[in-house]
């Protein structure tokens, strides 16, 4: 019985995975092109990042593309953080947060907004990066071209400062690759909507201003910030030619903590949008809004189902007292999860632009199946933790 459970899972995990992409086929993108040369802002959330801000300036200052250092806006917690005499080196501006006691990027991200649309000033779009960023000189360039074309929000390409540092490093990089590289590329194959991931990216001015503000205060801000463009039909576009650089985490406590507050995030902002998705009918992105509503959903039926099969053949052969056919069945199960999660690895670095060190490359693949199966124990304390905070990773400036 618990044999045929399990294979009704993994079935009904592969029927959710098809019907969710094939679905992706429904949507019908409209955009309106924009021909002139828009205003553009630049905020960065910047608390205590002395150590790496002067970098992301410098790679602003030599963009192709100009864009007025007075409208880089650096979002700072004291006037005593070396930060504020760094930003004034360049000629940015800082704004200073008033509300410590909300410490989320998109608090920090909703006083700066705030404090903008305040002072009347206008910007037809707002690109948002991390301190610890870098964009390749023709990042904004690039860019402004999708805007151009009409699409209210997008991404660039995320590769990594420190991918060859440490296995660590080489594997949390490889995350991005899963949902860029491999998610949002095929989405925007259908026009449909992509999923933020970080920062790296624009938000239309016009939608900025109908919000009077920065809305998304979750966890995961960049995910609610993809829902929120699901089910509005904003348009989103993933842009593999903008290219820039932030830095991943070296420790793997760090990694933890992170992922951690990913899949926490995750769930409180499908608890909240995914029923208002579920809702909206004959929407031109119809086939974000099926996708998105399944979400994991299949990854999750088909662990299930593999737990199901796996326990049903150990308990007949406990009954039967052969140990070492159990142990052998164990040791099996684990050997063919390995070397798929393996051959995925190496299908991801394969496609993966950024550039690995042989022996990272190798470390990384033997790795990488490992750290994936660890989601499950951070997706387990995720979701058995009331209380989740945001903690703050060192940076070091490592290129």
């Amino acid at each position: 019985m618990i044999s045929l459970i399990g294979f009704i899972c993994l079935v009904y995990a592969a029927f959710l995975w098809r019907y969710a992409n094939n679905a992706l086929k429904q949507n019908q993108l409209h955009l309106q092109k924009r021909v002139r040369d828009p205003k553009v802002a630049i905020l960065i959330p910047a608390r205590y990042e002395s150590k790496v801000i002067r970098g992301l300036l410098e790679s602003i200052a030599k963009q192709t593309r100009p864009v007025a250092m007075k409208d880089i806006y650096v979002i700072v917690e004291s006037p005593d953080d070396p930060t504020v005499s760094i930003c004034r080196d360049y000629g940015c501006t800082t704004v200073l947060r008033r509300h410590l006691e909300l410490q989320r990027k998109g608090y920090a991200l909703d006083e700066a907004v705030k404090q903008i649309l305040g002072a009347n000033k206008h910007y037809d779009l707002y690109f948002i990066f991390d301190a610890d960023n870098r964009l390749a000189p023709t990042y904004i360039e690039e860019m402004l071209k999708i805007y151009a074309v009409g699409y209210q929000m997008a991404t660039g390409y995320r590769n990594a400062k420190n991918n060859n540092q440490n296995t660590i490093a080489a594997v949390s990089a490889l995350t991005f690759t899963m949902i860029n590289t491999l998610g949002n590329k095929n989405r925007i194959r259908h026009g449909a909507n992509i999923i933020f991931s970080g920062t790296g990216c624009y938000i239309d001015g016009d939608l900025v201003e109908k919000w009077g503000g920065w809305p998304f205060h979750s966890l995961t801000e960049d995910y609610e910030m993809s829902l929120y463009a699901i089910l509005e039909n904003v348009s989103t576009f993933y842009n593999e030619k903008a290219t820039f650089y932030d830095e991943q985490p070296i420790k793997y406590r760090q990694t933890v903590d992170q992922r951690v507050r990913w899949i926490k995030g995750y769930f409180s902002a499908r608890a909240k949008y995914i029923p208002l998705m579920r809702k909206r009918k004959a929407a031109s992105n119809q086939g974000s809004l099926i996708k998105e509503s399944i979400g994991v959903r299949p990854v999750i039926w088909a662990l299930i189902g593999v737990v199901c099969l796996l326990f049903n053949n150990v308990v007949e052969i406990f009954i039967t007292q052969n140990v070492k056919l159990m142990l052998a069945l164990v040791l099996m199960v684990l050997v063919v999860v390995y070397l798929v999660l393996m051959i995925i690895t190496i299908m991801m670095i394969r496609k993966e632009k950024m550039h690995f060190k042989t022996s990272i490359k190798w470390r990384a693949i033997l790795f990488n199946p490992i750290y994936l199966v660890t989601y499950v124990p951070c997706a387990v304390r995720a979701l058995f933790t009331k209380n989740v905070t945001w903690k703050r990773i060192e940076h070091g400036g490592k290129k």
